[in-house]
């Protein structure tokens, strides 16, 4: 086991929390299909980003808040596979409500709409698309999402699936655990990731030893963490 401690954590959604894949790729797919790219191709380039970046990409000079809006009335409508990852509900459940937060490139109706679907608490303070100016992988998104808990990224874990995610963990400061359940482990540590497990059920509030004014974790993962 490996001990880390911190003074916050900051989750991503879509990979980390749940597993909203199947209906991110029938929405992403038909989307490709309609506008005559591969949909492959797009389905990967749009995991873990804001779905405005994608069209961006995608779609130069279109009105791009008028696709994104369909885009995002899309995903809320299916829901359908919408699952909890093992073990995010109970480390959730664990952690003192006001020491960890969402970050995510959903935008705040389809984030709710898919934590109210996998039956996860909605926080009270989370940082969505709409709140940002710059999407992963800018560290905008971390380091408002520390902000808003009131502490310094570099003070905060991460939890993420994608490089771009642990890109924008790293650049804010922060240290990341990456969860394999979306990428292979090898990119997951060239994009920087302190610590890999397999999801969120190797996480653990480790309540053997106290550490004034942090949070303790055990971590499932030998490797190059840097303990406390």
């Amino acid at each position: 086991m490996t001990q880390i401690a911190c003074s916050a954590l900051l989750f991503d959604l879509d990979g980390v929390l749940i597993d909203s894949t199947p209906a991110v790729a029938r929405v992403w797919q038909q989307w490709a299909f309609e506008h005559g790219f591969d949909p492959e191709e797009v389905t990967h380039h749009a995991h873990g980003r804001p779905s405005i970046a994608t069209i961006r990409q995608y779609l130069p000079g279109s009105n791009y808040e008028l696709e994104n809006r369909e885009v995002e009335r899309r995903e809320i409508e299916d829901l359908a596979g919408v699952v909890v990852w093992p073990g995010a509900l109970e480390l959730l459940g664990s952690l003192p409500p006001e020491r960890w937060t969402i970050v995510t490139s959903c935008t705040r109706p389809l984030a709710e709409a898919r934590l109210q679907a996998a039956g996860l608490p909605v926080p009270h303070l989370m940082v969505t698309a709409n709140d940002i100016a710059h999407g992963k992988p800018h560290p905008e998104p971390y380091l408002k999402g520390a902000s808003q808990l009131g502490f310094a990224a570099a003070e905060c874990i991460v939890l993420e699936d994608v490089p771009a995610g642990i890109l924008a963990g790293k650049s804010s400061g922060a240290r990341v655990i990456a969860l394999k359940t979306t990428m292979a482990e090898p990119k997951l540590r060239e994009a920087g990731a302190d610590w890999v497990v397999d999801n969120c059920s190797a996480v653990t509030l480790d309540s053997t030893l106290e550490t004034a004014g942090m949070v303790r974790l055990r971590l499932q993962e030998r490797g190059k963490g840097h303990g406390l």
